[in-house]
């Protein structure tokens, strides 16, 4: 294998003698420092899902709506911000940009850090600040196009699913310590006024040193791959794919609904349980996290459209107990509800995510059927780079979920005085969503002369 300091020009996972030799300890490494500086990415793109809870303590005088605004707004800029780094990683590299995507993340800690401190700013203008946050969500697509060139495909699955939990439990970190960090005085760069013992620009300060460190860590310790070079014209193939269209509204379904969960749930729990600590939201991220590897997992040995069918059953039936408990001003029942949810989410995001190379694996092949090894071998590469660029594509396009969700309670609550018209309305969605991937996935039909049989392959 020639390599030199930053980029590797012979990379064959596939080929086990290559793997067990060399190539899985480079591809674990560069894992384990992509979800390093995914995390952080995941922390700063939902800072604001704390912030927004202490600003009208600390004299900002914005309208409930406004505040589930300043949550939103990141969620749809991190979601625009993943079409070019999707790209980004076939043109300049997967170590590059992992430099490139970490360091920008000191423009909305630091800028956070300054206004927060400012009870005078505009809304206009925290909206603004509010919406660099969205930066850190454009590193997921990046991250995870990046790693998908690094393992074979029998392993997708569980690689995908671990850089993608370990990105986000970057939520669960953000709300956990925040909070914790805000009442500590411990870094005051900036000499503010603690307003009720809380330093709101901790919550842009405490991620200097981590994000230093994911800079160095991509510097020193990953690499590029010469194997994932393509030009932006033959990734956007995937764009005209009718698969990448149905699996992106699936995913809106699963990583959509984590994210715009996961921005939505402190303030949710704050407007309709007042007397609740926000302190306890981190737990919702956290299981959704955690059960990712988990659908992953299953999804790997059992299939990925027979667990994202089952589970969006599970999570309709979740978010009936989340609408029923909420109008009973039930906590337990709610958060029980609401953390079912949550292990939904993270389930269904590992088993979209299986399914996405399996169905460009399949696709290509059946293209090539009796033409060949050569022709085998060409169509694999084209399927590992269509399927990195639709991972990319298709976490974009799910992550407005993280605008949606937010936004769908602000003006739910606005409207009627309660969330429940933005819960009914998500209801439906799932309905629809688990209808896609029957009917796609899992229903066995006469195929036409020419098309793969996708519900035989176990995608």
């Amino acid at each position: 294998m020639t390599k030199n300091p930053t980029w590797i020009s012979d990379w064959r996972p596939e080929d086990e003698a290559f793997w067990n030799a060399t190539g899985k300890t480079i591809a674990r490494r560069n894992l384990i420092w992509s979800i390093v500086a995914e995390h952080i990415g995941f922390s700063v793109w939902l800072i604001w899902s704390i912030v927004t809870t202490k600003l009208p303590q600390a004299g900002f005088h914005y309208t409930t709506d406004q505040l589930f605004q300043l949550v939103a707004v990141p969620g749809l800029i991190g979601a625009l911000m993943r079409f070019p780094y999707t790209f980004a990683v076939t043109t300049f590299g997967g170590r590059n940009w992992t430099i490139f995507s970490a360091a920008i993340l000191f423009i909305p800690t630091l800028s956070l850090a300054w206004f927060v401190s400012q009870p005078d700013t505009p809304f206009w203008l925290m909206l603004l600040i509010a919406s660099t946050a969205g930066l850190g969500g454009g590193n997921f697509a990046s991250s995870m196009t990046n790693i998908s060139f690094f393992f074979p495909d029998r392993m997708k699955g569980w690689a995908l699913g671990l850089n993608a939990a370990g990105g986000n439990i970057g939520v669960s970190s953000v709300q956990l310590l925040t909070p914790i960090l805000m009442t500590l005085a411990v870094i005051n760069l900036f000499q503010a006024t603690p307003v009720d013992g809380v330093f709101l620009q901790n919550a842009g300060l405490m991620w200097v040193l981590p994000i230093a460190i994911a800079v160095f860590g991509a510097v020193f310790f990953m690499n590029n791959l010469t194997t994932a070079k393509s030009s932006i014209s033959n990734q956007l193939a995937v764009v005209k794919r009718k698969h990448t269209w149905i699996m992106a509204y699936l995913y809106i379904g699963t990583f959509g609904s984590f994210i715009g969960y996961s921005a939505a749930f402190p303030l949710l729990i704050k407007t309709q349980f007042p007397s609740v600590t926000i302190a306890i939201a981190f737990l919702g991220p956290l299981v959704g996290s955690l059960s990712r590897p988990f659908g992953g997992w299953l999804a790997d040995r059992i299939g990925g459209s027979v667990i994202t069918f089952w589970n969006f059953i599970v999570m309709a039936g979740a978010t009936v107990g989340v609408l029923y408990f909420v109008g009973q001003k039930d906590f337990i029942g709610f958060l029980s509800m609401f953390l079912i949810l949550f292990v939904t989410t993270g389930i269904g995001n590992g088993s979209t995510y299986r399914m996405i190379p399996s169905i460009f694996r399949e696709q290509n092949l059946f293209k090539v059927r009796g033409k060949g090894d050569a022709a085998r071998a060409a169509a694999l590469k084209t399927a590992s780079i269509e399927s990195g660029a639709a991972v990319g594509f298709i976490g974009a396009v799910g992550a407005v979920g993280g605008y949606l969700i937010p936004s769908g309670f602000g003006k739910s609550i606005a409207m009627t005085g309660g969330p429940q018209l933005a819960l009914a309305i998500y209801l439906a969605f799932y309905a629809s969503c688990l209808g896609l991937t029957w009917w796609f996935y899992l229903r066995r039909s006469p195929q036409r002369e020419g098309a793969p049989s996708l519900a035989e392959a176990r995608v």
